[in-house]
């Protein structure tokens, strides 16, 4: 009979975060396996059913030191369910299988919550949140607070992850999406971010020293707060079709009297210029008229300005490690 691998980390619902802890994974040496709906890309074919009890399906999955759910679990009893399910089909001597939940920090958000779910209006507080701020109970949130209450039986952390970027995930593209209209941008206050290498290196981190993250959860961001009136101006919007070169341009300006910079008069820096204003959309205007309208001097704003301000500090802290990628790396 052929014995069962064991393997480190178990990722269960591969996926956008899976490809950058699979790529640190193999650097470092550590072992893993991960699934998906459809068994593609040589996955195991794995289905979470949150209100199945039947053990069998948990059977085809291997043995590992750290289980790793990437999905979000939103029906009461179904964190629980999945724990004890997997534990009691891989009982093995000498094994104790510990379980990271990723979740989000939107429940700390509770205006943009209140709204989604339908509830009462609630007025945006400005001030910081760290991991043992109050936050506002939702279907996820509770099937996290219900994964943490396992511990210590079964060893279980939370990893609420800030919004995600990397790869294909560019926060320079979204601007058009997040500010289509000055009146939107105005209300637009803080940005979070947490890169997939980082959260890869979190991950990796609490693998190895998972006692330090037992039973509790983490706020995961870079420790910046970012601005999006400041990203904004900067940035602006991506243009809605492939722009000419700096060369192409300066050879349209110079060459062709019937040019507009000829026109009216325009030297070629001045025409390129105004094409690369033209070209990053908007935003950048509407944000000098806001600055004038609201009073604000310089960017980006202060925190009693932007709404609330996410404190990851002791993740990093506890896990002796610091951020490596923020929009400034």
């Amino acid at each position: 009979m052929q014995m069962k691998v064991t393997v480190d980390i178990l990722v269960l619902g591969a996926g956008w975060t899976s490809t950058f802890l699979t790529d640190l994974c193999q650097e470092r040496g550590v072992s893993y396996a991960t699934t998906t709906r459809s068994g593609r890309d040589s996955t195991i074919k794995f289905t979470f059913d949150p209100a199945s009890d039947e053990m069998e399906p948990y059977r085809v999955l291997p043995d590992a030191e750290v289980v790793l759910i990437t999905f979000p679990i939103v029906q009461r009893g179904a964190s629980e369910r999945l724990v004890k399910l997997y534990t009691d089909s891989h009982r093995r001597e000498g094994l104790t299988t510990k379980f990271i939940q990723l979740g989000s920090t939107g429940m700390w958000d509770g205006p943009r919550l209140a709204a989604k779910l339908g509830g009462p209006s609630q007025v945006n507080q400005h001030q910081w949140y760290d991991r043992h701020s109050p936050y506002t109970s939702t279907p996820r949130s509770d099937a996290e607070d219900e994964l943490l209450a396992l511990s210590p039986t079964f060893p279980t952390t939370i990893l609420n992850l800030a919004g995600l970027w990397g790869g294909t995930r560019q926060p320079r593209n979204w601007v058009a999406r997040v500010a289509p209209t000055k009146e939107v941008l105005e209300s637009k206050g803080s940005l979070h971010l947490i890169h997939g290498i980082d959260i890869a290196r979190a991950i990796l981190a609490i693998h190895n020293d998972f006692s330090k993250a037992q039973g509790q959860r983490w706020i995961l961001t870079d420790g910046r707060v970012y601005d999006w009136w400041d990203l904004a101006s900067a940035w602006g919007s991506a243009p809605s079709a492939p722009t000419k070169s700096a060369q192409e341009a300066e050879r349209h300006a110079i060459g062709s009297p019937s040019s507009p910079a000829s026109a009216i008069g325009l030297s070629s820096q001045q025409h390129k210029a105004t094409e690369v204003e033209e070209d990053r959309g908007p935003q950048p205007a509407w944000v000098r008229e806001l600055m004038q309208d609201h009073g604000i001097r310089g960017l980006p704003r202060d925190v009693q300005s932007l709404g609330r301000a996410l404190d990851s500090r002791d993740f990093w802290l506890t896990f002796g490690l610091n951020p490596w990628m923020t929009l400034f790396s």
